[in-house]
């Protein structure tokens, strides 16, 4: 279980340490809408591909520690920290582009996923501006694959907020 505070926690953390990042998933979700709409196993983060040495060292300072067996995907397209109390974060390094936009490299092979520069956007999490990506972009996020339970509720917590079509 990934708590409102743990979440702040290291995102003060990474801002200390000079590291920009945005939250994604349903972490993400919750910061668009303004409130924590169900329990979370994880925090989905992107990254400056360019900071992740700070990230790495900022997240160890809080008692995370990277793990390698069982993450599929892998690097280059994301890797796992694991803290306190089993706390997941799934991290996913960016490369940002002159214009904005940002690509996260999928394999080694140069398959990659295009950020257009709008999606970065803020939000806020008990009382707390922060960083996350749009609604937009969380939407999209959502299609081409078979909701689980979770993806149908941020779904919906986005259509009550937003007033927005989140057909799967």
């Amino acid at each position: 279980m990934f708590e409102a505070g743990a979440v702040l926690d290291v995102l003060a953390a990474l801002r200390k340490a000079g590291c920009q990042v945005w939250i994604a998933g349903g972490w993400g979700i919750d910061a668009l809408v303004g409130r924590v709409t169900r329990e979370h196993g994880d925090l989905d983060l992107l990254h400056r591909e360019e900071q992740e040495p700070a990230v790495i060292a900022a997240l160890e300072s809080l008692g995370y520690a990277e793990r390698t067996e069982g993450v599929v995907p892998g690097r280059p397209a994301r890797f796992v920290m694991i803290g306190p109390g089993g706390r997941e974060l799934d991290l996913h390094p960016l490369r940002f582009q002159p214009d904005g936009s940002a690509l996260q490299r999928l394999d080694d092979s140069g398959g990659a996923f295009t950020y257009p520069a709008g999606v970065f956007v803020a939000g806020e999490i008990e009382g707390v501006r922060v960083p996350c990506l749009s609604v937009e972009q969380q939407v999209h996020f959502h299609q081409g694959y078979q909701p689980r339970e979770r993806d149908l509720l941020d779904m919906a917590s986005l259509r009550d907020t937003y007033g927005i079509s989140t057909h799967f």
